[in-house]
């Protein structure tokens, strides 16, 4: 047998893998999530440093502060849960990683999906299937492909388990509208699939957008664990922590115990400042709430002006509602982009980069199709080069007035119009719509 001939029991999609060129195409391990680019909360700095002194070790799971501080959280967000019912992590990917194990079988994901989920299931030998998203958002399956995947995964001998999904997305920024997600997490269900949902970004929702925001716990409540890392709106990413809420149901007792052994037996254990960080974020005192209020409302503000500026440059995008950062489509500019030596997404992230210098991950780091031309732009960078200039736009009464602001924002457009204009002097062949569900100024 060939080696890229598939075996009986082994699915196209991974056959088809295991064939591609090495070097090109969806990559293991991307960006992390998008950084906020704002100075450590004070009060927060100084609770990391009150522990400096502590020597003991905190118990596998969080220490029961912290368990408690995550049960008044979720209680406040209408998902009430014990404490045997909870567990902490350092970080998403750790937790991730212990749920999948703990799950085992198969995983089925969005595409495009953030950059840390699937590495934890191709980490413990396991397949990830990719499944396209409704037309008007990401984060979650289109349900009617869903069932095919399922189906079609099943008749090539896989064992799919577990859907993993978001309420508000990374990469997209896009919040699925409370039936789309009902229906995805619906055909999950009835598939007999075990539904992670990963809400690290549902407290930064953009205000003025009329977004409404679901958890699939609060449909399904027997079906669903909810996953969130804290560093999505509370802690800097140098304080990973995450936490997780299982479902109130024997299964979810025995998931939660499940899970907990695989972090003792992995180590992934919290360090105690980052332990009385997340305590203290997650009971939401006035000034974490404050902050967070302010930079969601910054973020909220840049992202607009940022998909202002994609579409006025002749790019695709659908509207940011929630976290900070832009999911973008520049295939309209194609013909331009070939012309400097870009053809994928590989190539435009090293173009952006470099021309922006900025973190600019291709769509091919979430899943998403290496040929199209697709790009995350993140709002940090977007706010300033150094703490002070980020820390005033912080308080800005109109932050996009600043000259640091504007002069980022500059960047992205200039590149932009540069690509524009050389694609109109091309002619428009070969800008095919990006597809349904994206945006354009024209």
């Amino acid at each position: 047998m060939r080696p890229s001939e598939p075996t009986a029991r082994e699915p196209r999609a991974v056959a088809a893998r295991r064939a591609r060129p090495e070097g090109r195409g969806p990559v293991r391990y991307g960006p992390p999530p998008p950084a906020p680019g704002l100075p450590v909360l004070p009060e927060l700095a100084g609770v990391v440093a009150g522990t400096a002194e502590r020597s003991h070790p905190e118990p596998p799971g969080g220490p029961p502060a912290l368990l408690d501080a995550a049960g008044g959280y979720w209680e406040r967000r209408g998902l009430s849960a014990g404490r045997a019912r909870l567990t902490a992590a350092p970080g998403g990917a750790p937790l991730l990683l212990a749920l999948t194990a703990a799950l085992g079988g198969d995983v089925l994901v969005p595409r495009p999906c953030p950059a840390w989920w699937v590495p934890q299931t191709r980490l413990l030998g396991r397949e990830a299937f990719h499944v396209p998203t409704p037309a008007e958002c990401g984060g979650v399956p289109d349900p009617y492909a869903l069932l095919e995947t399922v189906r079609r995964v099943r008749a090539e001998g896989g064992d799919p388990r577990l859907l993993v999904l978001s309420v508000a997305d990374d990469p997209t920024a896009t919040v699925p509208p409370p039936e789309v997600l009902h229906e995805a997490v619906e055909a999950a269900a009835g598939e007999g699939l075990h539904v992670v949902s990963d809400e690290t970004w549902r407290d930064t929702l953009h205000p003025g957008t009329d977004t409404v925001l679901f958890s699939p716990a609060e449909m399904f409540p027997d079906q669903v664990t909810v996953l969130t890392e804290l560093t999505g709106a509370y802690l800097p990413p140098a304080l990973p922590a995450a936490c997780a809420r299982f479902a109130p149901t024997p299964f979810g007792d025995r998931l939660a115990d499940r899970v907990l052994d695989f972090l003792t037996a992995t180590g992934a254990v919290l360090a105690a400042p980052v332990a009385a960080a997340a305590t203290y974020v997650l009971h939401e005192p006035a000034a974490v709430l404050a902050r967070r209020a302010a930079a969601v409302a910054l973020h909220a503000q840049v992202a607009a002006a940022a998909y202002r500026t994609v579409l006025a440059g002749g790019g695709f995008a659908r509207p940011p509602r929630a976290g900070r950062h832009l999911y973008a489509d520049l295939g309209p500019l194609r013909p331009a982009l070939a012309a400097r030596g870009v053809s994928d997404a590989q190539d435009l992230e090293d173009f952006l980069t470099a021309r922006l210098g900025m973190p600019a991950p291709g769509g091919h780091r979430f899943g998403d199709d290496p040929a199209a031309l697709r790009v995350r732009l993140s709002t940090g960078p977007l706010l300033g080069s150094d703490p002070q200039e980020r820390m005033a736009s912080l308080t800005a009464s109109d932050p996009l007035q600043l000259p640091q602001v504007a002069r980022e924002l500059h960047k992205v457009a200039a590149v932009l119009d540069e690509l524009r204009g050389a694609r109109e002097t091309a002619g428009p062949q070969g800008s095919a719509p990006a597809g349904e569900g994206w945006e354009s100024e024209r």
